[in-house]
C-alpha cells in the first residue's frame, strides 16, 4: 500500500510547493494581497517595477550569464567526451572532476575570488619578482560590468555537473562502437563523435542543461560574491526588494519575480534556437564531406581547459583552508607570515547555531528523499513501471523552474499561515531541490542491479520485502549512501530557499558565509566557506567508509555495495 503511494507523494512533494509558491507570486504581482491591505487586482506593481533604474541593464546581465555560462560549459564538456572518451586522460580526468560535484557555488565563488581578486593569490604569486607590484592594483577584476567574473564562477561548476551527466548517459549511446565505426570512414576523432555520437547523448542531457541555463539565470548568493552591483543581475536584486523594511515593496519584487521567469524563459527559447541553428550547421558541415582529421589542437585546448578549471576549484578551495588558519598576511607575500586558530576561536561561538541547523535540515531532508525515492524505486522494479518521460521531466521541473519564481511565493503563502521560519517549513522546501537530485544519483545503479539475485531468494521462498531489506539494500549500500551524500550537499548549498523561508531566523553555514561576502575580513570568510565546502566532504567520506567498516572481510560485498 505504501509503496503504491509513493509516485504519487513524490509528486505532490515536487509539483505541490511549485504551484502555491507561483500562486503566491503572481496574486501580489497583480497588486492583490489582501494580508498587506490590498484586495483588488491591477498593473501598479508592474508600473513601478518598470521605472526601477538600471531594470534593462540587470534582465541582459541575467540572458548573458545564462547563456554564455551554458554555451561555454556544454562546449568545452563536448569537446572533451568527444576527444577523449575511452582513454587514460578521461579515466584520470574523471576521477579529478567527480568529487568537485560536492562543492558548494559559494564555496567555489569564494576560492575563485581569493585567487583572481586584485590582491589574490595568483598576483600574490607573481609580484613583486615578476610585475613590480608591491600593493594590490586598482582592477575592476571582481564585481566587472560584463559579469565576466560571475560566468567564471558559475562555469567552473557547471562543467562537473554536465560532465557527470553525461557519462551517465554515454552507456546508452553506444559511442565506442559508434566511434570506431566514423573513424573509418576517415573522420576525425572529435568531428566524428560530434557527427556520430554528440545527438544521441545531448537528447538524454538535455534537460540538464536546461537546468543550467536556469540556475545561471536566476543565481543570487554566486553572483553577489562575483557579480556587478551597478546594477546587479535580476535575481540579486529582487532579494534586496523582497528583505526591504517596507513591506509594499513585495508588490513589485512580486512581479519581478513573474519578470524573472519570463526571462528564464527567453534564455530557453534562445538556447532552442542555438539548438537549431548549431543542427542545421553541423548538417552542412556533414553534407560537405570534410572529414577534420587534424583535430588534435581541439582535443589539447579541451583537455587543458577542463583540467584548469578543475584546478581553479580545487585551488581555490586550499586557499580558502589558507586564509582560515592564516595570520599576518600582508600584499604581495605568497604565504602568510604564520598560522594560527585565532579566526577558528573568534568565530567558533557564531559557527555553532548555523551549523547544527546545517546538519538538521540537511539530514532531514535528505533522509525523507531517500525514502521517497527507494519506495518509488521499489515500486518501479516490482511493477516494471517507469513512469515514462513525463516523471524525468517533473524531477528536473524544481531545476528549471527559477527558484525565485515559486520562493517569493511560498514565504508569503508561509506568511499567511504562520508557519513562515520553522524548520519544518524550510524542510519541506529543501525536498523539493534535494529529491530530484537523489532519485537521479540513486536510480542508475538501482536499475543496473542483477535481477537475478532476487529471482534465486524469490525461489527460495523468501518475500519481495526479504529481497529488499536483507539482499538488495545491502548490496546498493554504497550507491544508497552516495545519493545521500549528495542530497546533503544539494541541503548545505541552499542559499536563497533558507534566507526567504528562514526568514533570517533560521542560519546556515551558507548564509552566514554569503552574508559575510561584503565584508573585509578574508580570514573569516574563509572559516565559513571551508567549513561550508568541509560539510559536503564528509558526507562522501562517510559514503565511502560506512560500507567498508560494515562489510570488513567480505570482500565481494564491498565491491558490489
Amino acid at each position: 500500500m505504501l509503496l503504491r503511494l509513493a509516485p504519487s507523494f513524490a509528486l505532490l512533494v515536487l509539483l505541490g510547493p511549485i504551484f502555491f509558491g507561483l500562486w503566491g507570486t503572481i496574486e501580489p504581482a497583480f497588486g492583490h494581497f489582501p494580508a498587506l491591505g490590498s484586495d483588488t487586482y491591477s498593473l501598479e506593481p508592474f508600473h513601478k517595477l518598470f521605472q526601477r533604474p538600471g531594470l534593462g541593464i540587470s534582465i541582459a546581465l541575467s540572458l548573458w550569464t545564462g547563456l554564455g555560462t551554458t554555451l561555454v560549459a556544454v562546449s568545452v564538456v563536448a569537446m572533451f567526451i568527444a576527444g577523449w572518451s575511452n582513454t587514460k586522460w578521461f579515466a584520470s580526468v574523471q576521477q579529478l572532476v567527480s568529487p568537485l560535484l560536492s562543492v558548494p557555488h559559494a564555496a567555489a565563488a569564494f576560492g575563485l575570488a581569493f585567487l583572481i581578486s586584485p590582491s589574490g593569490w595568483l598576483l600574490r604569486l607573481v609580484s613583486p619578482e615578476l610585475t613590480g607590484i608591491t600593493r594590490p592594483p586598482n582592477l575592476l577584476i571582481l564585481h566587472d560590468p560584463m559579469a565576466l567574473s560571475l560566468m567564471a564562477g558559475l562555469i567552473i561548476k557547471e562543467i562537473p555537473f554536465l560532465l557527470l551527466i553525461v557519462l551517465s548517459a554515454l552507456p546508452q549511446s553506444n559511442a565506442k562502437r559508434l566511434s570506431h565505426i566514423v573513424r573509418s570512414l576517415g573522420y576525425g576523432r572529435v568531428m566524428g563523435f560530434l557527427y556520430v555520437v554528440w545527438p544521441n547523448i545531448y537528447k538524454q542531457i538535455r534537460l540538464g542543461v536546461f537546468a543550467v541555463i536556469a540556475y545561471a539565470t536566476s543565481v543570487v548568493d554566486v553572483a553577489i560574491i562575483l557579480g556587478p552591483t551597478t546594477p546587479a543581475p535580476l535575481a540579486p536584486r529582487l532579494v534586496t526588494w523582497m528583505s526591504d523594511s517596507d513591506l509594499l515593496v513585495r508588490f513589485e519584487a512580486s512581479a519581478g519575480a513573474l519578470l524573472q521567469l519570463g526571462v528564464t524563459a527567453t534564455a530557453l527559447i534562445a538556447w532552442w534556437l542555438l539548438e537549431k541553428f548549431g543542427a542545421k550547421i553541423m548538417k552542412q558541415i556533414a553534407v560537405s564531406g570534410r572529414r577534420f582529421q587534424k583535430d588534435k589542437a581541439i582535443r589539447v585546448i579541451s583537455l587543458i581547459t577542463i583540467c584548469l578549471t578543475s584546478g581553479v576549484v580545487i585551488l581555490g578551495l586550499v586557499i580558502l583552508a589558507i586564509w582560515s588558519f592564516a595570520g599576518y598576511w600582508s600584499f604581495p607575500n605568497a604565504l602568510p607570515s604564520g598560522f594560527s586558530l585565532d579566526s577558528w576561536t573568534r568565530s567558533w561561538s557564531g559557527l555553532i547555531s548555523p551549523l547544527i541547523n546545517t546538519v538538521i535540515v540537511g539530514i532531514s531532508s535528505t533522509l525523507i528523499a531517500l525514502i521517497i525515492s527507494l519506495a518509488c524505486l521499489e515500486r518501479e522494479a516490482r511493477t516494471g513501471n517507469k513512469g515514462g518521460s513525463y516523471m524525468l521531466g517533473i524531477l528536473y521541473l524544481p531545476l528549471i523552474v527559477p527558484q525565485i519564481g515559486f520562493v517569493f511565493g511560498l514565504q508569503s503563502f508561509f506568511l499567511v499561515f504562520d508557519i513562515d521560519a520553522t524548520f519544518s517549513a524550510l524542510i519541506l522546501v529543501h525536498l523539493v531541490f534535494v529529491l530530484p537530485y537523489v532519485f537521479l544519483s540513486l536510480s542508475d545503479p538501482w536499475r543496473a542491479w542483477d535481477k537475478r539475485y532476487g529471482q534465486a531468494a524469490l525461489s527460495l521462498g523468501h518475500s519481495q520485502n526479504s529481497v529488499f531489506w536483507n539482499i538488495r539494500a545491502p548490496m546498493l549500500l554504497r550507491a544508497i549512501l552516495v545519493a545521500a551524500a549528495v542530497g546533503f550537499a544539494v541541503s548545505v548549498g541552499q542559499y536563497l530557499v533558507t534566507i526567504l523561508i528562514g526568514a533570517g531566523r533560521i542560519t546556515t553555514i551558507t548564509t552566514e558565509a554569503v552574508a559575510l561576502a561584503s565584508g573585509g575580513d578574508r580570514r573569516i570568510i574563509g572559516v565559513y566557506a571551508f567549513l561550508q565546502m568541509l560539510m559536503p566532504f564528509a558526507g562522501f567520506m562517510l559514503a565511502s567508509l560506512i560500507p567498508n567498516i560494515l562489510f570488513r572481510g567480505k570482500r565481494d560485498m564491498r565491491a558490489s555495495a
